[in-house]
């Protein structure tokens, strides 16, 4: 009896040093433990990207909170408060969750922000500030749903669904801010709304290839002059034009795959589907649930025969 009650002892001790004191050697773990990980808590959290880049030439680069300047490629996500920076000879194309697509020029910098879109939704908006360099633009649905807005060190732009083009040239630049208003590629021409930095009207742009020159007024306030776009001028912003273009329709074929791999259910906070609607063209194929077919129950004189059987 003491023989049992020692080896039980025994074994409990041992069982006791096994959970407790061996955790502190992990050279005696099994190695099909050692092998398993937590999955992880990434993975389930929500895809907060606004945008992706859709086109680059040259380099370009992104800074992302208080981490490094990091190089961009194609594809790459894009998020609200990101800074955008290309460099010499380069070119930077942009399309956010709403189609609304940037294209930069060589040496701009432009900050995001803010961005928010819900498909149906009445509270989008968009603000975007070009801080140097040129910047064009293709307005979405952001801007037809809800409040777009681009500001520039000298005025904040209001954008009314259109296509144009932001200068600001570095500072102490002999030249002026220009903001100018483009047809879209329909034909469709919105209109370019510009306030000064405390939120009065300086004008509105309402006519295709029409800009402002953004100058000192009287009294150093900033006033919005008409400006006659110079043909060298108008044929560079053909170019960019071009490339916004190129980078729009590359950028809504990359949006396709974007929110395929979201997946049903997993839309990011900025392009949720409303509750209770659908878009059919983009709803996955469901396959018809056919009936299942029951085993076939033995007829009632079968199953008492079965209980009937002789005991073998």
């Amino acid at each position: 009896m003491r023989a049992r009650k020692g080896g039980a002892m025994r074994r409990r001790e041992f069982i006791a040093w096994l959970t407790g004191g061996a955790a502190a050697f992990p050279a005696l773990w099994p190695l099909a433990s050692r092998g398993q990980a937590a999955p992880p808590a990434a993975s389930a959290a929500a895809d907060n990207s606004i945008g992706q880049v859709a086109s680059m030439t040259g380099n370009a680069t992104v800074t992302r909170g208080n981490a490094a300047r990091a190089v961009l490629k194609v594809a790459d996500v894009i998020y609200a408060k990101d800074i955008l920076q290309t460099e010499v000879n380069s070119s930077l194309g942009i399309t956010f969750d709403d189609e609304t697509t940037f294209s930069l020029s060589a040496n701009t910098r432009i900050v995001i922000d803010s961005f928010v879109y819900q498909e149906g939704g009445h509270g989008n908006l968009a603000s975007f500030n070009v801080a140097a360099g040129t910047a064009s633009f293709i307005a979405s649905l952001v801007a037809k749903t809800g409040d777009m807005k681009i500001a520039t060190p000298e005025a904040t732009l209001g954008i009314r669904g259109t296509t144009g083009i932001v200068e600001v040239p570095p500072a102490g630049a002999a030249i002026a801010p220009t903001v100018k208003l483009y047809p879209d590629s329909d034909g469709h021409v919105g209109r370019i709304e510009v306030f000064n930095r405390q939120g009065a009207s300086l004008g509105t742009l309402t006519q295709g290839a029409s800009a402002f020159a953004l100058r000192l007024g009287p009294g150093g306030r900033i006033a919005a002059v008409p400006y006659r776009i110079p043909a060298t001028e108008a044929a560079r912003d053909r170019g960019a034009l071009q490339r916004l273009s190129l980078s729009h329709t590359l950028g809504r074929q990359m949006l396709i795959q974007r929110q395929r791999s979201r997946g049903p259910g997993r839309q990011g906070p900025n392009n949720q589907r409303p509750r209770g609607r659908q878009n059919p063209e983009r709803a996955p194929q469901q396959p018809l649930n056919r009936p299942q077919r029951l085993p076939a129950q033995p007829h009632p004189r079968q199953r008492k025969n079965l209980f009937n059987q002789p005991k073998r």
